[in-house]
């Protein structure tokens, strides 16, 4: 047994779900370029870009779990936006998941990159005033946030990712939905992503379920633990940490790509 490979996928793990927790993400914007780049600088094994974006669906599962239940108390979710959106992803992401097994594995990191650049752009737009709005007087277009998690969702599925890391943008942005409930409503939507994600890899044989059980536990000890510093961390500071991770991270997959 490679002690060397379990504790370094347990700690891209940890760390992945624990800023998923915090900032109301799956945690693949972090794992995947991650799981595709830290083994083989310690001289283990190299993951395919298959086998990564099926060890990133059934790990978001996980990590989801947790995020949503350490925010399960304090009116942090909105059901209405939950159920639009949750319905919404899962058929794209069903849709993505299952499509992509006809992919090349250069195609999923070009619909990668293009995921993770969209969302860097929305998280440097501004949003003034959102965190002003009491949780009990949200309004939003319902058919609109179902239509882009439908999009979401099929790149999404294809990467293996839940989408939240463009959800979250989204919903900021263009739903005005405020820091906290977004967060909180991202990972009960993820949740239901991963879903139809983990179901597409399962049923076309892109899951290597050694590494991606590692990566559960430590998705189940991490994620509630991320949920609950992010309740204290103050709102602006979760979304520039956001912001700077998915642009680095957008930044890194373009320059392999190019």
């Amino acid at each position: 047994m490679d002690y060397a490979f379990i504790i370094t996928i347990f700690l891209i793990g940890f760390i992945g779900s624990y800023i998923s927790g915090m900032l109301g993400i799956g945690g693949s914007i972090i794992k995947y370029p991650m799981l595709l780049y830290i083994p083989p600088l310690f001289g283990l094994a190299a993951f395919s870009a298959h086998e990564v974006s099926g060890i990133s669906a059934i790990q978001v599962f996980f990590a989801t779990i947790g995020g949503v239940w350490a925010y399960r108390k304090g009116g942090y979710l909105n059901i209405t936006l939950f159920i639009y959106m949750g319905s919404a992803i899962l058929i794209g992401s069903f849709i993505g998941g299952f499509g992509s097994k006809m992919m090349s594995e250069g195609g999923i990191n070009v619909i990668y990159g293009m995921l993770a650049l969209i969302a860097a752009v929305l998280m440097f737009v501004p949003k003034k005033g959102i965190d002003d709005i009491p949780f009990d007087q949200v309004k939003f277009n319902k058919w609109l946030a179902a239509i882009l998690a439908l999009i979401v969702g099929i790149g999404a599925g294809i990467v293996g990712a839940a989408g939240a890391f463009l959800l979250v943008p989204i919903m900021l942005v263009v739903l005005k939905i405020p820091t906290r409930m977004t967060i909180a409503s991202s990972l009960a939507i993820t949740f239901i992503s991963s879903i139809g994600a983990t179901i597409g890899k399962i049923s076309t044989g892109q899951i290597d379920y050694f590494p991606a059980f590692i990566m559960i536990i430590a998705s189940l000890i991490a994620s509630p633990l991320g949920a609950m510093a992010g309740k204290k961390v103050n709102t602006k500071v979760l979304q520039v940490i956001l912001a700077i991770l998915i642009a680095a991270t957008a930044i890194k997959i373009w320059i392999d790509i190019l």
